[in-house]
């Protein structure tokens, strides 16, 4: 249902403009440091993989540097895995579980895939605790050409430099700051009613529209729910708005929609969604979901192959 205007920047049916976002930028802070949290545990991996700066972000290029991890014995005849997180920088569990699986499983896998891992597209909203970076663009609605937001643009850099992909896992959060802030910022900003949704208590995934891989995707469901429960659906049968096509999952339409997970042609593709407020799970238990996720997935395209 609508809901009343309560978002205290902005005048109700009119986006901002750049005053709007200049006063939202100022009301930003600083919560933790991308470089203590990530960068340390990004240096403590670097022995063990190839370590490659695939940008920075101009808002403070020392930073913010941009940092992907790759498995040393990479060959060109094998299969390629992209694995991003903190494409929302605030969701927390998309970055560290990224840098766990890199410590704990990815090695395993080395032998079948190249793998390659950008743990945290997003820093400056890592550090602000933001779904938007400072010029309240949305990073996983900016994949597309000449794209406004830096950290998207980097990564489909990023992701071009790498050949034909087979599997991209990009991994996040639904957190119950979604509706009590991002969405309705979000209307805000666009000088739209806030329309009020409900918080889904649980993991669940988003495939393709138009590569949706059920199998694929059941084979990630069911990995997690060793670690933590599935979303269940709403009363309409929904996951934020969409429809469940099986425990557990719903399908965007990626590239029409310029999210993450349409920026290759891969063959298999999931987006993980970790609930970090549920009162069942702890932020080990997100992390230990994300890492899941993956090896879920991988475990299943290596039986494909």
């Amino acid at each position: 249902m609508k809901s009343a205007h309560t978002y205290p920047i902005g005048t109700q049916g009119q986006p901002w403009g750049e005053q709007e976002k200049a006063e939202w930028l100022a009301q930003v802070t600083v919560k933790r440091s991308y470089q203590e949290e990530v960068v340390t545990k990004i240096n403590a991996l670097a022995k063990r993989f190839t370590l490659e700066q695939y940008g920075a972000l101009s808002y403070d290029e020392a930073r913010f540097p941009l940092y992907s991890l790759k498995t040393k014995n990479w060959d060109p005849a094998k299969p390629t895995v992209l694995i991003s997180g903190g494409v929302h920088g605030y969701e927390t569990s998309g970055v560290h579980g990224a840098l766990q699986f890199l410590d704990t499983e990815a090695e395993n896998y080395s032998d079948t895939f190249n793998i390659v891992v950008a743990p945290c597209v997003s820093p400056w909203g890592y550090e602000t605790i933001n779904r938007w970076n400072p010029k309240a663009i949305d990073p996983n609605r900016s994949f597309y050409a000449d794209s406004p937001a830096e950290e998207s643009a980097a990564l489909m850099k990023l992701a071009d430099s790498l050949g034909d992909v087979l599997v991209h896992i990009d991994l996040h959060e639904t957190t119950d700051t979604d509706e009590q802030e991002f969405r309705p910022a979000l209307a805000a900003r666009d000088g739209k009613d806030y329309i009020e949704d409900s918080v889904p208590d649980g993991f669940y995934t988003v495939g393709d529209t138009k590569n949706p891989q059920p199998a694929f995707q059941k084979a990630v469901i069911d990995s997690v729910r060793t670690v933590t429960h599935i979303a269940p659906p709403d009363s309409e049968g929904n996951i934020i708005g969409s429809k469940v096509e099986q425990e557990g999952v719903i399908n965007y339409p990626m590239k029409a929609l310029s999210l993450c997970n349409g920026i290759t042609e891969c063959t298999y593709g999931t987006t993980t969604e970790v609930y970090p407020d549920s009162p069942r799970v702890t932020d080990q238990d997100c992390n230990n979901a994300q890492v899941a996720a993956v090896v879920g997935a991988l475990d299943y395209v290596k039986k494909q192959l």
